[in-house]
């Protein structure tokens, strides 16, 4: 990436998609959700054909495209709503009244629908788009206009959803990534649901210039969802055990610029728990690196060289920055001296006791932690001895509670099917004790 790229990259347009972004494809209004990365040749599977993705290169986040069957093969156009769309789908709703119709004589046998798969295929060879044929299946049935305005939606929509349809372009971050994957892969965020992720933050206290210290073994969504309310400021330190970092995938999702990357960082325990002086080595090691930034031409890689009119030219390439780097010497100083402001644990598949007494000594006295298990025992053992050593104050263990409702014009209701659980949370504030200050001495 060259200095003028770098440039373009931090001033970067984040309400338009670029290429290599991450996007979220909302296919027939959360039917099917699929993370993919604009490129030239990325393309998504619908139905059982493939629609090249370089169309949505450059749109807004929040564009509707449908699925077109051209000359050059299946491919996805933007569709724009007018005014009097608008306007035509609000006065459908406005005149929604009581009706004497019902369905009960309807009997479905398989014979009200005239038009045959073949006639289907037929128009779809002729070029007809979706829409076509899906006023042609509801003029050519036979009870459509029997049933009631709800009934004709609903068959409306049905209809839509495998000749027509939709893809919606959402932008990833916190909230839309949290329930994509607690709706596909749950077990691999520990079940976590995205009003127990928004009490984490909010727990924690996680704000502008915050140091927050963070146990993440739930692929990074802790991580990233902390870095995005932090905005470039303060610092995100995911610590481990071992030698081992925890997988953070899911962080380069949230397309985050290259200030924000910075901005993340790891440490294991053991080096959090060094406090003796920096060895030999890593003292040269170290001085290397300052040397290194006050000269910025040691930090560039020449890419080409071109000699015009006896003039040689330097195109230099910069590093991006990475999320997940090791932490600066400065700011680990820091963080041993003073502590950080805020801790935030989800391990589910680690003892939440063996893991809190391990990290609770670097945080900073008076500052808030959250513990994330989706078992209550656990939790429960946890905030137990944490009362007996007396360590924190203010110790709760909230269970949240979520309902969904679909909010229709005369079918508002709670939805058929919702989680039961979203795991729990223990929450508290460290204080300062006899043995936390003979530890720190």
């Amino acid at each position: 990436m060259s200095a003028v790229e770098q440039e373009d990259n931090s001033n970067q347009n984040r309400r338009i998609t670029w290429e290599g972004c991450s996007v979220l494809l909302d296919i027939n209004d959360g039917d099917r959700l699929v993370f993919s990365r604009l490129t030239a040749g990325s393309i998504v599977k619908i139905g059982n054909k493939n629609y090249p993705l370089r169309p949505l290169i450059g749109c807004p986040f929040g564009s509707l495209f449908q699925v077109e069957n051209g000359a050059n093969g299946p491919s996805l156009a933007c569709i724009t709503s007018t005014a009097e769309d608008n306007n035509a789908e609000d006065k459908k709703e406005c005149d929604l009244k009581e009706e004497s119709r019902d369905n009960r004589a309807l009997i479905d046998n398989n014979t009200a629908q005239t038009l045959t798969g073949e006639d289907i295929e037929g128009m779809r060879r002729q070029g007809a788009s979706g829409n076509a044929i899906v006023e042609a299946l509801i003029a050519n049935s036979a009870t459509f206009e029997n049933k009631t305005s709800f009934s004709q939606e609903k068959y409306r929509l049905k209809k839509q959803k495998k000749y027509a349809p939709k893809v919606l372009l959402r932008r990833p971050f916190a909230r839309s990534i949290c329930d994509t994957y607690f709706k596909k892969y749950p077990a691999r965020i520990g079940f976590l649901r995205v009003d127990t992720l928004s009490l984490l933050l909010s727990f924690a206290n996680v704000s502008a210039h915050s140091d927050v210290l963070v146990v993440d073994m739930i692929g990074g969504l802790i991580t990233g969802a902390v870095a995005e309310r932090l905005g470039g400021t303060g610092y995100v330190c995911n610590t481990y055990r071992g030698d081992s970092p925890y997988s953070i995938e899911i962080v380069r999702i949230f397309n985050f610029n290259d200030e924000i990357n910075k901005r993340i960082v790891r440490l294991s325990l053991d080096e959090l728990s060094d406090n003796g002086d920096l060895k030999e080595d890593e003292v040269m090691l170290q001085s290397a690196n300052d040397s290194n930034a006050d000269n910025p031409s040691s930090n560039v890689v020449l890419e080409s060289l071109s000699l015009e009119g006896g003039s040689m030219e330097a195109s230099k390439v910069y590093k991006a920055a990475k999320p997940g780097e090791k932490a600066p010497q400065d700011a680990i100083k820091s963080w041993k001296e003073n502590g950080f402001s805020s801790l935030i644990i989800a391990a589910p598949d680690v003892d939440a006791w063996s893991i809190v007494k391990e990290v609770l000594p670097f945080l900073s006295f008076s500052a808030p932690f959250v513990i994330y298990h989706q078992y209550l025992q656990p939790l429960a053992t946890c905030m137990h001895n944490l009362q007996v050593e007396k360590m924190a104050i203010g110790l709760q263990i909230t269970e949240p509670w979520l309902r969904e409702y679909q909010v229709l014009p005369s079918r508002t209701h709670p939805h058929m099917q919702m989680s039961a659980c979203g795991g729990y949370i223990l929450s508290g504030t460290k204080i300062c004790n006899e043995k936390s200050t003979t530890t720190t001495q």
